[in-house]
């Protein structure tokens, strides 16, 4: 951190301000004189005290000053005559005496308003003139005050205003919840909990009764949340029960605010850290307690550029060594720990019910459980060439009327496209059941096993043959569909285009909860925000997600729709959620739904053991770019042939590839990946890892396969 000077008061206020109003200059100014000869006459005509003055502007800034003021042609005291003593020595003092008593007064302000006695030297000359050093030296020989050198702190939350809020009083399953979690952090053990709460449970207080649990035990905490988005509204909910005692780590800070924020961490000035992936590494000390929040969220692994990790990995190994408890919190968790659950690996928690918060007869803040949860309605978009179907636009024209909000989804992510024919059906790989991507060389390829094969004319279901053809849209052109629509509608656009910084995506969220009527996003829309007059979710397309060239695709459809989803009804009014697909019948869908948890993981376990994708066979992915295509493709091959003779003597172990991956190109270089599938997968590159050429990314776990 810099180093800064600052001013620091040494006497009592009363003292001080002694002093200040004894300091007594040799000048006679024009002010006064024009006071002295009106103290000395009790009133006299303008134009005479203004010769007294040499001129009518010192009079006219004493009257604007109130110590003068006008009696038709004359001018009197408008102060009690005692305090024209004062006055006169104020009048008379210099530049640099002026400048030490306005620095008195300011430190004395500061005192009396139970804050600290101290103000920075640099900036006071524009407090108290350009004479500020030479009055500071003046107090320091008198005695009043020292000049001290202090760490000069870039405070990320620094304009962050809060109000300080009591505990809010939980309701018996999350007590039973909590008292679990108390018990683990008591324990000191490294104990690793998944709460799995439906969307508006009440997770986030739950996460704050631990935090006050722990901060009570002596010990500190780590949030993690998958966006810098979300950091500020997580910030303000924590700083409203923690005041002072929240500090923050992401990618958004500055490099300066950063190093401060870190040196404040490890000296142990806060209770607890939040920020996004990066927050895991964050020094705090006597660590109690790690939460990540909405943790199956992709984003918390680091893909590009290196180090590449998973910090809910880090955050296991993490809590393992310090003995902290670790709470892994989401309405919908990720495959391998609700594996980890069903296995006893983890603890789970459940919390089945959606919670009200709502003032009690006290006056207090009481959360109430909600019957039900958003009502999903699906709507068949087969046969149909609009973006917006018929119910969608009645349902969102009577949230408008209402003066309620709408937030429309599209789910969305990468940027190939793929074929759809009207009935919904799309290409699928022969050999692993997942949709096959549309590349630029006009061929479907699978990124799973690199089959690829002719783009087929018709579709081949049976029963089918109708056309196929390519699907894609964006956020802009759902604005548009809006605005067509709704012309009077306040549309606001929540992308990757429209938000690249962390003010920009805090400026377009707080322009929608102010101003907007509908707000279209894209993923940042699913992730964890509390927008309480959002009464309407309209997901455009839920197959988008469920076409992905990958084994986690139908996961990710049913997280973002149950995610999306939990962003209506939130506050006093009920909210619902139209989904449209082309798959009405797809398990996945129907499972989002109905909020059918239990009954998709137990599905898509059994497919995912039948195919041996992970959980249960690990995988490594293999990623070579180059700028030369020959050199590029040669390189991949040559590895996996590599590999591929070192696993045939091992059990378990399959090498795929080289295969083309979903973006075959990127910034000018090739790309091809290579695949290892097995548990002791790493065993046959372990040699091969300091002598790989530049271009080579190894990605243990890969959460994608593009």
């Amino acid at each position: 951190a810099r180093v800064a000077e600052v001013v620091r008061l040494l006497v009592t206020p009363e003292r001080a301000r002694e002093f200040a109003d004894a300091i007594e200059g040799r000048r006679t100014s024009r002010r006064g004189r024009a006071l002295r000869f009106v103290q000395e006459r009790g009133s006299a005509p303008f134009e005479a005290v203004a010769r007294e003055a040499r001129g009518g502007p010192a009079v006219e800034t004493l009257i604007e000053d109130g110590v003068l003021q006008r009696d038709g042609d004359d001018v009197r005291l408008a102060v009690d005559t005692a305090e024209v003593p004062r006055l006169l020595r104020r009048f008379s003092r210099s530049t640099v005496e002026e400048a030490a008593a306005g620095t008195l007064e300011l430190l004395v302000a500061r005192a009396e308003a139970r804050e600290e006695p101290v103000v920075p030297l640099r900036g006071l000359a524009a407090e108290v003139g350009r004479e500020a050093r030479a009055g500071v030296d003046r107090l320091v020989e008198a005695g009043m005050v020292e000049i001290q050198r202090v760490l000069d702190r870039r405070d990320p939350l620094a304009t962050l205003d809060v109000i300080v809020r009591p505990p809010v009083e939980l309701v018996a399953e999350q007590r039973e919840v909590a008292s679990a979690i108390r018990a683990g952090i008591d324990e000191f053990a490294g104990q690793a909990f998944l709460l799995h709460g439906v969307t508006g449970s009440g997770k986030t207080e739950v996460y704050l009764g631990a935090l006050r649990h722990t901060v009570a035990r002596g010990r500190r905490a780590i949030v993690l949340v998958p966006e810098i988005a979300l950091t500020p509204q997580t910030v303000r909910r924590f700083a409203e029960r923690f005041p002072g005692r929240v500090g923050v780590l992401h990618s958004g800070l500055s490099l300066g605010e950063a190093y401060d924020e870190w040196h404040e961490v490890a000296h142990g000035a806060y209770d607890v850290v939040i920020g996004s992936r990066s927050a895991i590494f964050a020094p705090q000390p006597d660590l109690g307690l790690i939460i990540i929040d909405e943790f199956h969220e992709w984003t918390y692994k680091q893909h590009d550029p290196a180090p590449r990790y998973d910090s809910r990995t880090v955050a296991l190994e993490l809590a393992q060594r310090s003995g902290a408890a670790l709470v892994l919190g989401s309405a919908t968790p990720d495959a391998e720990r609700w594996l980890a659950a069903d296995e006893g690996r983890i603890t789970r928690l459940d919390l089945p019910r959606r919670m009200r918060p709502a003032a009690d007869t006290d006056g207090f803040l009481r959360l109430w459980p909600q019957a039900t949860l958003p009502e999903v309605e699906v709507v068949d978009m087969r046969g149909s060439t609009n973006l917006f179907s018929p119910r969608l636009v009645e349902v969102l024209g009577e949230v408008l009327d209402r003066e309620e909000q709408a937030v429309l989804f599209l789910n969305r992510r990468g940027l190939a496209a793929y074929l759809l024919c009207p009935k919904g059906h799309s290409p699928v790989c022969f050999s692993c059941d997942v949709a096959q991507s549309l590349h630029e060389n006009g061929r479907l390829i699978c990124h799973t096993c690199g089959r690829s094969r002719l783009v087929p004319p018709r579709c081949v279901e049976s029963g089918c043959g109708l056309p196929l053809r390519p699907v894609r849209a964006g956020t802009q052109r759902v604005e548009e569909e809006v605005r067509r629509h709704f012309p009077t509608s306040r549309v606001v656009r929540w992308d990757r285009d429209s938000a690249r910084t962390l003010e920009q995506h805090e400026a377009i969220l707080q322009e929608f909860v102010r101003n907007g009527d509908v707000l279209v996003g894209t993923q940042m829309v699913a992730k964890g925000l509390d927008l309480p007059l959002v009464t309407l979710v309209g997901v455009v397309l839920a197959d988008y997600t469920l076409r992905e060239a990958d084994f986690r695709a139908r996961e990710r459809t049913f997280q973002m729709l149950v995610q999306v989803a939990g962003r209506a009804g939130r506050a006093e009014r009920d909210g619902r959620v139209i989904v449209q697909t082309l798959q009405p019948e797809h398990p996945a869908i129907l499972a989002a739904a109905g909020y059918r948890g239990d009954a998709f993981f137990e599905e898509e376990l059994a497919w995912r053991h039948e195919h041996g994708h992970p959980p249960f066979r690990r995988l490594i992915r293999l990623l070579f770019s180059h700028a030369n295509a020959t050199y590029a493709v040669e390189e991949a091959a040559r590895l996996a042939e590599e590999l591929r003779t070192r696993a045939a003597g091992i059990p378990g172990i399959e090498v795929l590839g080289p295969l083309v991956p979903g973006v075959a190109r990127v910034r000018g270089r090739h790309r091809w990946t290579v695949l290892i599938r097995g548990d002791e997968g790493a065993s046959i590159l372990r040699d091969d890892l300091d002598t790989l050429p530049p271009g080579w990314a190894v990605d243990v776990d890969p959460l994608t396969l593009d």
